[in-house]
């Protein structure tokens, strides 16, 4: 046998495609995510991808008597380590910069909220090579 200890626990990455206040999917995702961490399953990472990378920006403001996705997705991740990744070409696309690419495109702000970083298309093929199971949380047609 080896000595190589295999989790029995399989890992997750949650891709979420689209965007709060106008699909299920960042809700759907976030209770998803939810059962499994209060299951003890593990949430390797987030990967936002298309209209998804909406959930990630510092500017969203719903009114009160609605649900805050990005705080709610905020919080659940830096509670439980779990890194979550905006595509940097859809990032780019809907207007979220970090404050790297805020300075490259020479803006005067960067929207990214804590939590959240942004990266390429790599990311997302690290997840789908080492997580035991990637699930698809899409916005719609």
């Amino acid at each position: 046998m080896s000595e190589t200890a295999v989790s029995a626990v399989p890992g997750y990455t949650i891709v979420i495609t689209g965007a709060p206040y106008v699909s299920q999917a960042p809700a759907t995702a976030f209770a998803f995510c939810r059962a499994l961490l209060d299951s003890g399953h593990v949430v390797d990472r987030v990967f936002l991808y298309g209209d998804g990378v909406a959930l990630a920006s510092a500017l969203n403001t719903p009114p009160s008597d609605e649900t805050n996705w990005t705080d709610r997705w905020q919080e659940l991740l830096v509670a439980n380590g779990i890194p979550a990744i905006a595509c940097i070409a859809s990032a780019l696309r809907r207007g979220l910069l970090n404050e790297q690419e805020a300075h490259r495109y020479e803006r005067v702000a960067a929207n990214l909220t804590g939590g959240f970083t942004i990266a390429g298309l790599g990311e997302w093929v690290e997840a789908v090579a080492t997580s035991d199971r990637v699930i698809y949380f899409h916005g719609g047609a």
